[in-house]
């Protein structure tokens, strides 16, 4: 059952013959499968496949959009978001709303987002929508039980018990984990399976996907881009270290270099648009600094490609181009090309996005017990 779901989440297929054909089960095991999945509710019927096709037309299918969903939840440094996104990755309820979280109680900030949640669990269920379970996005380390938050820095938290705070059905995980699993699932790069994800708001966060997973590392912690040091005679950094990526590429330090009080990630991409000579230096001296950095994963990894989202993917028209000078100059790889670097089109609901459609795969990875819970 998981094989047919995963085929039909993938957009492969879409009929019971070319599905039998891509999972490598009989055409009658497929059949008696899609027919219990279509009795559960989780999968839907479209009609003959369209003209053209060799033979007898199959019936196309697709799965539903209706039945299970995933709610996704956001802690951001300056805002807290929830939505929820049904099988096919839709988003069908979306709520978010500005929070000054840094130093905030960590009790204060998550009752608000359990209130968030909350309302919309509410209005999926009006939609006839059943959510199967919340993950919860964090920019900071996340322990191994998936439930606590152990440090993140930019908000003052450590040792969190997040799942604990917002009840059962609740994991925590990464921002930047999620950010590259959304890339991974609704990119839309169907055979990118290696790549490299980064992602910046107040830090920078990267993730890695190696075979089409994601690479957590021995303790969890894979992916801190924000803290490789690019210059080691630069400007202090919060981790006690000198000239770490973060003190470049981060939102606050380019904002800084650009002389921007005020507005943020769109203030800077504004004033980059109309050509200001410190936002486009900032900028600039920001994508060399993170084609510094990604150069070392880049040889350390050798992906298919780096993967630019979240607010960054706003700024890549003035980015890249020092990314990818970087890149060319540093990467061992004579065959690695400047179109290896891609921008996100998540952008910044890429993360959001991950967190709600993680909650649902559940659902996609093991559809057996849904269909023995509410199969007719």
């Amino acid at each position: 059952m998981a094989l047919v779901m995963r085929s039909l989440a993938a957009g492969a297929s879409v009929t019971r013959a070319a599905v039998a054909a891509e999972v490598g089960l009989t055409r009658a095991t497929v059949s008696t499968l899609v027919d219990e999945l279509l009795a559960s509710g989780l999968l839907e019927e479209r009609g003959a496949q369209r003209p053209g096709t060799v033979g007898r037309p199959g019936t196309a299918l697709a799965l539903s959009g209706n039945g299970p969903a995933g709610v996704g939840a956001e802690v951001g440094v300056d805002h807290l978001a929830a939505c929820v996104v049904d099988l096919r990755g839709k988003v069908r309820c979306r709520t978010q709303v500005p929070a000054a979280n840094r130093g905030r109680p960590a009790p204060e900030v998550l009752a608000e987002l359990a209130g968030l949640t909350a309302q919309v669990t509410r209005e999926a269920r009006d939609r006839g929508l059943l959510p199967v379970g919340t993950t919860v996005a964090v920019p900071g380390l996340v322990g191994r039980d998936r439930g606590t938050v152990l440090r993140a820095p930019n908000l003052g938290w450590e040792d969190v018990a997040v799942a604990a705070a917002l009840g059962q059905e609740t994991v925590v995980e990464n921002e930047a984990n999620l950010g590259a699993l959304a890339e991974l699932w609704l990119g839309g790069h169907p055979r990118l399976a290696d790549f490299v994800h980064v992602s910046a708001e107040i830090g920078i966060g990267a993730a890695l996907v190696v075979e089409g997973r994601l690479f957590r590392g021995a303790r969890g912690f894979a992916g801190e881009l924000g803290h490789v040091p690019v210059r080691p005679d630069g400007p202090l950094c919060s981790c006690g270290a000198h000239g770490c990526l973060e003190t470049y590429a981060g939102e606050e330090a380019l904002l800084r270099a650009a002389g921007i009080g005020a507005g943020g990630g769109p203030a800077l991409r504004a004033a980059a648009e109309a050509g200001d000579p410190a936002a486009l230096r900032a900028l600039e001296e920001a994508g060399a600094a993170l084609g510094i950095a990604l150069s070392g994963a880049v040889n350390l990894l050798d992906p298919q490609a780096v993967v630019v989202g979240g607010p960054l993917a706003a700024l890549t028209p003035w980015l890249l181009p020092g990314v990818r000078r970087e890149l060319a100059d540093r990467v061992t790889d004579r065959q690695w090309r400047a179109e290896d670097v891609v921008t996100s089109r998540l952008g910044r609901d890429g993360v959001l996005l991950g967190a709600a459609y993680s909650a649902a795969r559940a659902v996609l990875d093991n559809p057996a017990d849904w269909v023995l819970k509410h199969g007719a």
